[in-house]
């Protein structure tokens, strides 16, 4: 099984077209159309190449759909093969918190309206934020009205199942464990029971 990358190559980092297209413009009060040939003619064809890719990141962006998308967020849980994995009956749960939760906390607020507090989460591998070159695994509640967004899993706790999520996302599956909102009011928290979580992605990935 490939191991999953652990953050983004800088061509797909998002702000790349642009940082690129910027250095290019400041460089133009430097190369002149005086300037030697060798320097003047390949700049111009690196400036209009990083023009062109930037307006294709662009278009793209505005036309292109995914679900997830790029960022990994989900939009519904239609067509999408969801893996479950229930908890397990046992004196000691394994539950593990979701990080940034403070991010994120009127969409919790909004899938506590909907679905209550006792919900599902559905977790997405190569998720990040925007400008983030670090791929982490999102966790989207699914119970309410919509997914929402509630934050990530922490390094330490992807890390035994990273991989093998990873692998069922290339085959277009995610794996759904059952959450908790806990608070009454804000700032709310998301517990995951992850208990179920090692047999299901075991059976997943024969």
């Amino acid at each position: 099984m490939p191991a999953a990358p652990r953050s983004k190559s800088l061509l797909a980092w998002e702000p790349t077209p642009y940082v690129l297209v910027l250095i290019l413009l400041i460089l133009t009060g430097i190369v002149r159309p005086n300037s030697p040939a060798w320097l003047f003619w390949p700049f111009l064809v690196a400036l209009i190449a990083s023009l062109a890719w930037l307006l294709v990141v662009i278009v793209r962006a505005g036309r292109t759909r995914t679900n997830p998308d790029q960022w990994g967020n989900l939009a519904t849980l239609d067509g999408l093969d969801v893996v479950d994995a229930p908890g397990r009956e046992r004196e000691v749960r394994t539950v593990v918190p979701v990080t940034d939760v403070h991010r994120h906390q009127a969409a919790i607020d909004l899938a506590h309206i909907h679905g209550g507090a006792d919900q599902h989460a559905v977790l997405v591998p190569r998720a990040s934020r925007w400008l983030s070159k670090r791929y982490r695994v999102g966790v989207q509640l699914v119970d309410g009205d919509r997914p929402r967004h509630a934050g990530f899993l922490s390094d330490a706790a992807a890390e035994p199942w990273l991989d093998r999520l990873d692998a069922l996302r290339l085959r277009g599956a995610f794996v759904r464990v059952p959450a908790r909102i806990t608070g009454e009011s804000r700032p709310f928290a998301v517990d995951l029971d992850a208990s179920g979580l090692a047999d299901a992605l075991a059976l997943a990935n024969d």
